[in-house]
């Protein structure tokens, strides 16, 4: 072999061998998550970023057939959830290590894309949130500042791992059964389930409008495939991943029923649906507004959920740029940027809503929901095990 050639490939060798080490660096630095906590983000955060607008976006478009969309929207993010544990558990390497394996020094590109995409999927999150909290939280006019105080929250979160996400999902997992069927059965009384019916009377268009215009709230399964990615795959862990998201996706229904069954022709002007159905309770009169008290428990998750794409975001880009070391300072600069740029569109609410749930799903129908597709044509990139070692168990908690 001459020597020109011996030298290019022992240089290749040795930047790829370099690029690896590197990843695996920030691999160990990123702390595990276990398949309970995903099941759990999948019941009971995911379902919080149905909880403001989609109700009535949903009533205002498909009025008494709003179940449909929504049901519509759950089977095609089951259906990629599916393909994406699929994926994950035909092998045991974690699935960051195969991309990484695979694609080499092109991850990094697509780490940056996914940051952005993660950046602009939180932008009607915040503006909802920050809406809600100004109706809600506040009795006189607030000040233009008053929701900085969760761009604190979300830049303390994004400085770290997604063992965080993990331990807000533990922790949701108490602040959401009791508030959520707490609020659903004081609104019992109330909700008549027949201006349901009849099931399929809303035109098909009508229907797909609704389909198409909350898309934005509805992409779940990328939330997910960042945990999953650094997750050690176990199978019997697949199971209650997708019982999670069918818990949410049942709660996120019975919520759409109740909450027209109580407005009906009313739905699609009353925002913020989870903090006004169960204000008709008979009982309210007396005990006074004790359901706040379970409002104010579902807007913490709400915080958590809100917090988690801007975490990817962070993640993805000190990875794509190796600047770990840094991360503090990115969160701070991408939270402050935020901040100011909430402030500014709030005064353009209506019609910056109107641009990206109207004309721009195809944003989330492409990366959120084709593109992921691809990783079914991922290798498995085996890890190989001497024979005469035996794999460390690992612990079964968190």
């Amino acid at each position: 072999m001459p020597s020109s050639t011996l030298q290019s490939f022992t240089s290749n060798e040795r930047e790829q061998t370099s690029f690896s080490s590197l990843f695996s660096a920030n691999l160990s630095k990123n702390e595990s998550i276990y398949g309970r906590q995903i099941s759990f983000v999948a019941a009971f955060l995911l379902p919080a970023s149905k909880l403001l607008e989609v109700p009535s976006l949903l009533a205002k478009y498909a009025t008494g057939d709003l179940l449909l969309p929504a049901l519509m929207h759950f089977l095609l993010q089951g259906a990629i959830l599916g393909v994406l544990l699929f994926v994950v558990y035909r092998s045991q390497t974690p699935l960051i290590e195969r991309l990484q394996k695979s694609l080499g020094r092109f991850l990094p590109i697509i780490y940056i894309v996914y940051a952005i995409y993660f950046i602009f999927s939180a932008i009607l999150p915040l503006l909802d949130l920050e809406k809600f909290v100004y109706a809600a939280f506040f009795d006189t006019e607030p000040t233009v500042f008053s929701f900085g105080f969760f761009f604190l929250l979300s830049a303390f979160i994004c400085t770290k791992g997604v063992k965080a996400i993990g331990r807000c999902a533990d922790l949701c997992s108490f602040l959401f059964i009791l508030p959520f069927f707490a609020l659903i059965a004081m609104s019992l009384s109330s909700a008549d389930f027949t201006h349901l019916l009849p099931l399929f009377g809303t035109k098909f268009g009508d229907t797909m409008s609704a389909f198409t215009r909350t898309t934005p709230h509805f992409s779940d399964a990328i939330l997910l495939l960042p945990l999953l990615c650094q997750y050690q795959p176990k199978k019997e862990d697949s199971a209650k991943i997708m019982l999670g998201y069918t818990f949410g996706a049942f709660c996120t229904l019975l919520l759409l029923a109740v909450f027209f069954g109580t407005y009906s022709s009313l739905a699609p002007r009353e925002h913020y649906a989870f903090s006004k159905i169960a204000q008709y309770f008979p009982a309210l009169s007396i005990l006074g507004r004790i359901d706040l008290v379970f409002v104010y428990l579902l807007s913490i998750v709400l915080l958590f959920f809100t917090c988690i794409p801007l975490q990817y975001s962070v993640d993805l880009f000190s990875r794509a740029t190796n600047t770990a070391k840094y991360r503090v300072w990115i969160s701070f600069v991408l939270n402050l940027g935020l901040f100011f740029f909430v402030l500014y569109v709030n005064k353009y609410y209506d019609g910056f809503y109107k641009t990206i749930s109207g004309n721009l799903p195809i944003i989330f129908w492409f990366i959120a929901d084709m593109v992921p597709l691809f990783l079914i044509f991922l290798p498995k990139h085996e890890n190989k095990t001497p024979s005469n070692s035996k794999p460390k168990k690992e612990k079964n908690h968190a």
